[in-house]
């Protein structure tokens, strides 16, 4: 081909390609999944850190390990159950009597070695000279009787010619009675004294007021001397045999 025939020859313009046309569901997918990227990029502040999960494991584990401790002040007391028996008849009988002892007792002057107390056997134990037992009453009131009457050894009155119907207390009464010696309510110094509770006494002074002042042994006190103060009609009285 000639100048003239490459000058004048024009090359052909390629031929216009057509738009391609999209399909509007895949637009959207696009747009969406983009949108997503952004979104992860610009909001770090509420994105998941691994390094803060794993420091906070201890936290969560020792607040789990938490476990509530109770005063053993707050915690309800045992029931006990008193353990209270009821009285009977017979302690009940016992405390009156007792009660009534420590009544008649005005005063009292216990002891073996106290003013008054010329008893020759004190602390001994058997029978005595006057055949009755050491320390107890009866032989205590024996012994005065035989000093009022001015015997000392040998002795006058005792077990055999005073009550030998029986040794006991309770027996006095009687044996006054079949002796036919005088027995009364009106109490005198010297006299013997019948007070109930298988006792009996030395009247040792009628006072002022006509109570009667006693002296005896083995009352309130074991085999041991004591004074008291009773009213003249809370004993029976037995005078001194002739």
């Amino acid at each position: 081909m000639d100048e003239r025939s490459i000058s004048s020859f024009v090359a052909p313009k390629p031929a216009a390609r057509k738009a391609a046309r999209k399909n509007p569901a895949s637009v959207l997918l696009t747009m969406a999944a983009v949108g997503g990227m952004v979104a992860s990029v610009a909001l770090p502040a509420y994105a998941v850190n691994p390094v803060e999960v794993v420091n906070n494991a201890p936290l969560a584990s020792s607040i789990g390990a938490q476990s509530v401790q109770v005063s053993a002040d707050a915690l309800p007391a045992a029931a006990v159950r008193d353990t209270f028996t009821a009285t009977t008849p017979e302690e009940l009988a016992a405390t009156k009597a007792a009660a009534a002892l420590a009544a008649s007792y005005v005063y009292r002057d216990p002891g073996p070695t106290q003013a008054g107390d010329d008893y020759p056997w004190r602390g001994m134990e058997g029978l005595s000279p006057l055949r009755y037992y050491y320390g107890e009453c009866v032989d205590f009131v024996a012994w005065r009787l035989n000093r009022d009457a001015g015997y000392t050894g040998p002795f006058k009155w005792d077990w055999g010619n005073l009550t030998p119907g029986g040794g006991s207390a309770s027996s006095w009464t009687s044996a006054w009675y079949a002796h036919g010696w005088p027995v009364s309510s009106t109490p005198v110094a010297g006299a013997v004294a019948v007070t109930g509770y298988n006792h009996v006494a030395y009247v040792k002074q009628v006072l002022g007021d006509g109570s009667v002042l006693l002296e005896e042994y083995n009352y309130g006190n074991y085999h041991s001397y004591g004074q008291r103060v009773i009213s003249a009609g809370s004993a029976t009285y037995l005078y001194p045999p002739g």
